[in-house]
């Protein structure tokens, strides 16, 4: 479905990009990677998808691509995330390298592998399939050896790349030594270490406050760790990195990615990675930028509750990753769903598009945002607002539903199953309380009388029998001349009616309402007057 020549999507034109200046190669490797300090939010699945979907448009080239994902797990626990379970024993190993500290839920053998394994188990539902390499591993199997030791004989040359974006005040003073290491303490496994010595080759010699102190050999497991700003830029040398996207914090002028650039160019001989900034990301309803140290965060398992796994990826594939935007939990679900449907019907021909750069770009959106290639069928159209409706007349009940519904083919069965759960979902937890309701059960009454319970009567007997053979528009006039026939007005035949139905002053569209439900059930229910 792609047109390679238009370039309608960022990802193409990002592929476009790298092959471009980078020329052609053998093999594309394209990074992404997190810290597991604490929940992996939404925010921070920008980047994974971000990348994936320039791995697919590389791919779609005839590209071979490598997708590698690094679990930062070395790195240091600084921070108790809030709502973490156990936090008296985390606060145990504040400074320990994070993949050290336990799993305070008691799951898995660390707190990062637990945080790892919740991303790792996920990420294949939204098709998305990296190669994850683990740094603690990498570190403490001296893999990084070369790494460290040309950081450690250029730290010199390390310290003026990291002082040129740097005001007066923050440059690192000529006269402080400058090493561009830190280590974890093998007594106490605490980063509050200083070196003292390094030998020009393979020994670094380090202190503790602990009171210990030895001297390594950078090619046997140790607990040396590069700066962030120069491990960034080795791992690109190292994993001959060609994209790699970051944060807008990252990529403010003089940030970590420009640091990063020149310790890659001065250093490690390493032209940094072709790259774009991508934005922060907003919940409806909370102000400003997720974070996992706050522990007051969306993870993608709360997306893909409320959203398809197509139609989470739609979210990120339909917007330019330098725009920020909002995931909605509340009535803008209804809309994106419409929107998503839309851009369904244009990519398969069953809606025209304004014009034809607008089909291409819908067509690129809908393929991209496909988990595992293009369906061997358009979705079961069903707008969510109407699902929603289905759902709550039938309690829920999504077999009900389904068996319910006209014509839909076996190949849209799953989608349509997955839909109905998220509509269900969102119905009982995220949806605001005018937008739920449930019939009222056989026999039980609403408190109406007067001209109203007469009007709703004349609805039961004279309407009811004739539901099936008139359309919605001829059900809303008949209701409008039930209400005349009263002497009331219309609104409070409509407000008499919710309350016998749901108990409520108002609901869905009333005409359409009476017809999912149907005369049989309705009859049950107004039998009662």
């Amino acid at each position: 479905m792609m047109n390679n020549q238009k370039l309608a999507h960022w990802a193409d034109q990002t592929a476009e990009k790298i092959i471009r200046e980078r020329g052609d190669l053998d093999l594309y490797t394209c990074a992404s990677g997190i810290t597991p300090s604490g929940v992996v939010h939404i925010g921070n699945f920008r980047e994974i998808i971000s990348v994936e979907l320039v791995v697919r448009a590389l791919k779609a080239r005839g590209k071979n691509v490598r997708f590698i994902y690094s679990w930062d797990d070395y790195d240091v626990f600084r921070k108790v995330p809030k709502n973490m379970p156990q936090p008296e024993l985390l606060e145990k190993y504040l400074r320990f390298p994070i993949t050290m500290v336990p799993d305070p839920y008691g799951r898995d053998e660390s707190y990062a592998r637990h945080h790892e394994v919740d991303v790792e188990s996920i990420l294949p539902v939204v098709g998305i399939f990296p190669e994850f390499l683990y740094q603690a591993d990498r570190y403490r199997s001296g893999m990084y050896a070369e790494g460290i030791k040309t950081a450690l004989n250029k730290k010199e040359k390390i310290k003026e790349c990291l002082n040129v974006h740097r005001d007066e005040q923050h440059k690192i003073p000529d006269s402080e030594e400058y090493w561009p290491v830190s280590v974890f303490c093998a007594n106490c496994n605490r980063d509050t270490t200083r070196i003292e010595s390094w030998d020009g080759d393979w020994n670094l010699s380090y202190s503790c406050d602990c009171g210990y102190s030895e001297t390594v050999d950078l090619r046997k497991p140790n607990g040396v760790k590069l700066g962030w700003r120069i491990d960034w830029p080795m791992r690109w040398e190292r994993e001959k990195v060609m994209f790699e996207p970051a944060g807008k914090d990252h990529h403010s002028q003089g940030g970590s990615f420009d640091t990063a650039r020149l310790v890659a160019k001065e250093i490690y001989n390493w032209e940094a990675p072709v790259t774009f900034r991508y934005d922060f990301i907003g919940i409806k309803g909370s102000a400003g930028k997720i974070s996992s140290s706050s522990g007051e965060v969306i993870a993608l398992q709360d997306v893909l509750r409320v959203y398809q796994p197509e139609i989470t990826r739609y979210l990120f594939a339909g917007t330019r990753p330098n725009t920020e935007f909002v995931i909605s939990f509340d009535l803008d679900v209804i809309k994106i769903y419409e929107d998503y449907d839309k851009t369904e019907r244009i990519a398969w021909g069953a809606e025209r598009a304004k014009n034809d750069e607008v089909l291409e770009k819908e067509k690129r959106i809908y393929e991209l945002s496909q988990v595992s290639g293009m369906p061997e069928c358009i979705s079961y159209q069903i707008p969510f607002r109407h699902l929603c409706n289905l759902l709550q007349i039938n309690d829920g009940n999504i077999e009900a539903v389904i068996s319910g519904l006209p014509d839909v083919q076996a190949g849209q069965i799953e989608r349509l199953k997955t839909r109905a759960a998220c509509a269900w979902y969102w119905i009982t937890e995220c949806a605001p309380d005018d937008f739920r309701f449930s019939l009222r059960p056989e026999g039980e009454k609403a408190g109406i009388s007067g001209a109203a319970l007469n009007a709703l009567m004349k609805i039961r007997n004279d309407l009811l029998p004739r539901l099936d053979e008139l359309d919605e528009k001829a059900v809303s006039q008949v209701t409008y001349d039930i209400a005349a026939a009263c002497g009331i007005e219309p609104k409070e035949l409509f407000t008499a009616t919710y309350q016998a139905l749901i108990g409520k002053d108002q609901g869905p569209r009333l005409a359409s309402f009476m017809k999912i439900i149907g005369k049989d059930r309705l009859e049950k229910i107004l039998s009662a007057y």
